[in-house]
């Protein structure tokens, strides 16, 4: 699928400023969510915080689907987990704003429910790495799906960093919930078809080679349109003998017989 890309904008100075504003509000939002995972950690030694994981098949487990990405099992886990927040929500919000921010809540839901129909019953599935794969999942399809030059270049930074996670989406070690990554991811592939027009195309910017040949493409449709006869009906009338009324005949001039 291909969108259409505007020309230049209109205000380059403005789209400079809307650009960092939102480059900003990008890092302060990753970064306000890190900051609530280490909170929360900190608050973890307080109790028993199995009641609000993901538990496979039970009712009681359905809690989770709301709590289990706030939680994490050790420094090391979250801290896994929050740098990969910080470098994927960045960049996921700096160019998709509005499509991030709707698509929270089919990421968060969607690795809670790979969980708890994939997760072997009386195990506890907890922590953020279903969003992390729900955002590079989200941020890859998306450079797939609109492939203007910021949607091409955040999917590779995305793949570039995290590619990985194409395979952490399947078992491959113990104690890794890999039912999470995968719900996350689901929920980041379905976000991105259904919001691939939430957020518009950044302006185009046109090179100097690009405004060259459409010069000189103008200027050959100027000299083929001197050259070329136009339409008959574009030649001016020089003499219109009126309309003749019905009653008129025409004159017969006499032509006289050829001498031999």
């Amino acid at each position: 699928m291909h969108l259409h890309t505007p020309a230049d904008p209109q205000d380059p100075v403005a789209q400079r400023a809307a650009d960092r504003r939102r480059l900003a509000n990008a890092v302060r939002g990753s970064l306000g969510f890190v900051l609530l995972l280490v909170v929360v950690f900190g608050l973890q030694g307080l109790g028993d915080t199995r009641a609000l994981a993901v538990g496979p098949g039970s009712a009681a487990g359905l809690v989770g689907l709301l709590t289990a990405p706030l939680l994490h099992g050790s420094p090391a886990h979250l801290v896994a987990n929050a740098s990969a927040l910080l470098i994927l929500g960045t960049l996921a919000l700096a160019v998709y704003p509005r499509a991030t921010v709707r698509a929270l809540p089919l990421m968060w839901l969607g690795s809670g429910l790979g969980a708890w129909l994939l997760g072997e019953p009386g195990s506890w599935h907890l922590g953020a790495s279903g969003l992390t794969h729900g955002l590079m999942f989200l941020v890859f399809v998306l450079g797939l799906l609109r492939r203007d030059r910021a949607s091409i270049a955040a999917g590779m930074i995305a793949f570039f960093f995290y590619g990985g996670m194409l395979l952490t989406v399947l078992p491959h070690e113990p104690g890794v919930s890999w039912q999470s990554h995968l719900g996350g991811a689901l929920g980041g592939m379905v976000a991105a078809w259904l919001l691939r027009r939430s957020d518009p195309i950044p302006p185009r910017r046109r090179y100097s080679w690009e405004i060259e040949e459409e010069e000189a493409e103008r200027a050959a449709q100027a000299e083929r349109d001197t050259w070329e006869p136009g339409s008959p009906r574009d030649v001016p009338v020089l003499w219109n003998r009126g309309e003749r009324r019905d009653d008129e005949r025409g004159v017969v001039l006499p032509f006289r017989r050829r001498e031999d």
